[in-house]
């Protein structure tokens, strides 16, 4: 008997660790209610956030509001958290491309949102809900990649650093405007730039609101590598993405998992979470057939 309550409070332990790392930043502890933001936000209306989800395990994440260059407005805001959460309830999936309709990335935020969300503590609001949506797609057990084409500003330079990985396509950029705002990067990417690229390249990006092309962004880690064109960017995306995504979905969202816990927890956790992670995939049908087949690495 006291056998299976210690195994059941082990299993207890171990799922409440593994949940966790999608859990938001913020909750009503903290003063932010969703509910209240998410509707002061659907006053501002415009664009979409469009998902399509393929059996190769590979969702794409369109944002579509191209007459602005893809800046999101406040439905916008609301529909990627939406995104995000049937993102977390995706099983099946291996990866994600993050893209902007027609040839853009993103340009921040739209400027008629900005202007009516002019109080300190409705900024601090949109800022936790945002932050809480990017936490919640950089922790998606899914290899995600930012695929920019044409202007990544603001705000949209921040998205694109919730993602594992950045490709770009010739003639694109990266900025980080902010500064010319008034302002500081308030939806995490100060904090996520630092982890890519360090705190003295992030300094000057941010200081001089630098505008980073591809071979730059590539030289100093920004980016991971640069496409051919425009016209077949999002295949060719696609297949970069697929050399980090070939196997079982199982095995392949465990390994994000493994990643994040790294990257996010202090290493006596991180090495706990990394064991129970670990404990679902030994013995699992992945591991077993491999065993069966007599898996050797070459």
């Amino acid at each position: 008997m006291a056998a299976c309550v210690w195994r059941h409070l082990l299993a207890l332990s171990r799922s409440q660790r593994l949940q966790h790392r999608s859990m938001s930043l913020y909750s009503e502890s903290h003063g932010f209610n969703e509910a209240a933001v998410e509707q002061k936000l659907a006053q501002f209306v415009g664009g979409s956030i469009g998902l399509s989800l393929d059996d190769s395990g590979i969702g794409v994440l369109t944002l579509n509001n191209p007459s602005r260059m893809n800046a999101f407005t406040g439905t916008m805001m609301v529909e990627l958290l939406e995104r995000v959460k049937e993102l977390e309830d995706w099983k099946e999936g291996k990866g994600l491309i993050v893209h902007g309709a027609e040839n853009t990335f993103c340009s921040g935020s739209d400027l008629n949102a900005v202007k009516a969300i002019s109080s300190s503590e409705e900024g601090k609001m949109m800022c936790m809900f945002m932050q809480n949506t990017l936490t919640r797609l950089s922790r998606l057990p899914l290899i995600s990649v930012a695929l920019v084409q044409g202007k990544a500003l603001g705000g949209g330079a921040e998205l694109s650093t919730a993602c594992d990985f950045r490709l770009m396509t010739p003639n694109s950029e990266i900025r980080f405007v902010h500064k010319h705002m008034g302002l500081v990067p308030g939806w995490g990417g100060a904090a996520r730039l630092v982890q890519v690229i360090g705190g003295r390249h992030s300094l000057r990006l941010l200081s001089a609101a630098l505008k980073v092309e591809p071979a730059q962004a590539l030289q100093m880690g920004l980016i991971d590598g640069i496409l051919s064109s425009d016209d077949q960017s999002l295949e060719e995306a696609r297949d970069w993405l697929s050399q980090y995504t070939k196997g079982p979905a199982t095995v392949i969202r465990a390994i994000k998992k493994v990643v994040i816990a790294g990257r996010e927890e202090q290493l006596d956790s991180a090495l706990r979470t990394e064991k129970d992670i670990f404990g679902t995939v030994w013995g699992g049908p992945s591991n077993l057939k491999a065993l069966a087949q007599g898996t050797k690495h070459k």
